[in-house]
């Protein structure tokens, strides 16, 4: 954790060092990346996410685990209680969206995960409390949807206080962050779980909660003060309407409606991908320790990946190209992976080794990590500054409903078709080349939103002349 703090401290600084050297298109002479009033919000960011991706990533590997024990044929009944979970509270998010303001909304979401975090230590400090199985699916059921919204709300905060030009130049440095908090939160796990044992990384998980929403507090101040956003009319207020509305958006709005197209064929990647893993880590690891551990390390490589593509492409492509080319980028890099896999004479056979990961790295190994680490590192703070154009009645409703309900539903669909697939015969060459198809259709949608993203920016700027 020292290490990774001391790692953050060093990016921070060597932003600050060129902060006068470096120059965007369209900024003024002499202001880089971080422009003159941006430090402090900046920084803070910078924690908010570190605290909020930690958090999720201390106790992510349990979850892993217990899905990896199960198969992933039964991977459809995990996400389908997910699934109605998240159809239950993205409305209930809607509706405090629509009489809450944003300094209020935001804490309140955050302080009910962290009751939450601690209501779950009794269960696993008392075994007779709950069974293993229902506390294993209550547990997974939780986590899956604690990282949807936490991480949600993260970013529709980001979306509504930064405005398209700063998303550009900041979100690829504010998104290092998180994939810190994304490395940090795995090596607590394996440091602490066996001298603290589980329970106790409930509270570490809900104390680094406590610190992003002392994040979240310090942020709204600075914005209602220096934000780009200040002067637009009830800019932090309610922003009304009804509970339903961002589920109606993702079949009226066609900005919307388009982005969940996007994210259900990223989900087309990654849940196939993950299915995949899940079913080579229960053939190859025979105890939960193993499993856990090889998850754990996973996540490791796969968030180390992350950062360093966050630290150079996404970082230097995102303020000149646009989020259309990392989108692009992003699904053609996980095609080429997914090819290796599709033409793998034994997909679970080892490549080659990696010194930090347990075990062989295996095609399907190799095809979640990559496409992971560049979703992650390239695609997601792509998609996420591609909202910072659309009103704030989409950007809270409509963009968490995309994130959780319509990315939850897409894991249901998917994990399911692939146990209709499988009965058919369909092997893991054939999930691979289906979820190619899914990046390759990907790559032109993104580029299609970001060019819609950049007409409307165009005829805002014609209609202020």
């Amino acid at each position: 954790m020292l290490r990774c703090i001391v790692y953050l401290a060093r990016i921070v600084a060597q932003e600050h060092g060129r902060m006068q050297v470096e120059q965007a298109p369209g900024t003024a002479s002499g202001e880089g990346r971080v422009h003159q009033g941006e430090w402090r919000a900046v920084a803070i960011s910078f924690v908010y996410f570190f605290c909020v991706l930690a958090a999720y990533y201390v106790i992510r590997p349990v979850r892993e685990q217990l899905s990896a024990a199960v198969g992933s044929t039964q991977l459809p009944w995990f996400y389908g209680a997910t699934f109605i979970a998240t159809l239950v509270l993205t409305p209930a998010f809607a509706a405090l969206a629509s009489r809450w303001p944003r300094r209020k909304l935001v804490p309140v979401v955050y302080l009910f995960f962290i009751a939450c975090l601690l209501a779950f230590i009794p269960a696993f400090t008392n075994v007779g409390l709950l069974s293993p199985r229902v506390l294993g699916m209550v547990f997974f059921v939780w986590v899956s949807v604690f990282n949807l919204i936490v991480v949600s709300v993260f970013w529709i905060f980001m979306s509504d206080i930064w405005s398209l030009d700063q998303s550009k130049r900041l979100f690829p440095i504010i998104a290092v962050a998180g994939t810190l908090g994304a490395l940090a939160g795995p090596a607590l796990t394996r440091s602490l779980v066996n001298v603290i044992g589980v329970a106790p990384l409930l509270v570490v998980s809900a104390s680094l909660l406590c610190i992003a929403t002392v994040c979240v507090v310090l942020l709204g101040r600075w914005a209602r003060v220096h934000g780009a956003r200040r002067h637009e009319a009830g800019h932090e207020d309610a922003v009304g309407g009804g509970m339903w509305d961002g589920l109606k958006q993702i079949f009226t709005d066609p900005f919307i409606r388009g982005m969940a197209v996007l994210l259900l064929l990223a989900d087309g990647i990654g849940t196939v991908n993950y299915a995949l893993m899940v079913d080579y880590s229960g053939a190859t690891f025979v105890d939960a320790a193993a499993r856990t551990r090889f998850h754990a390390d996973v996540d490791l490589v796969g968030n180390l990946l992350t950062v360093i593509v966050q630290l150079t492409l996404t970082r230097w492509l995102l303020p000149r190209k646009g989020p259309g080319i990392l989108i692009m980028l992003w699904a053609l890099i996980s095609i080429a992976v997914l090819l290796v896999v599709v033409f793998s004479h034994d997909p679970h056979a080892p490549l080659f080794t990696l010194p930090v990961l347990v075990g062989p790295l295996a095609p399907t190994v190799m095809a979640l990590i990559v496409s992971r680490g560049l979703a992650y590192g390239m695609a997601e703070p792509a998609r996420h500054s591609l909202y910072t154009r659309v009103p704030r009645n989409v950007r809270y409703k409509g963009q968490d409903a995309v994130d959780t309900a319509v990315w939850r539903f897409g894991d249901v669909a998917i994990a399911t078709g692939m146990n209709g697939l499988r009965s058919l015969g369909v092997a893991v060459g054939g999930f691979a080349a289906i979820s190619a198809v899914a990046a390759f259709l990907a790559a032109g949608i993104g580029w299609r939103l970001w060019k819609r993203v950049e007409n409307v920016g165009e005829a805002a700027a014609v209609s202020r002349r």
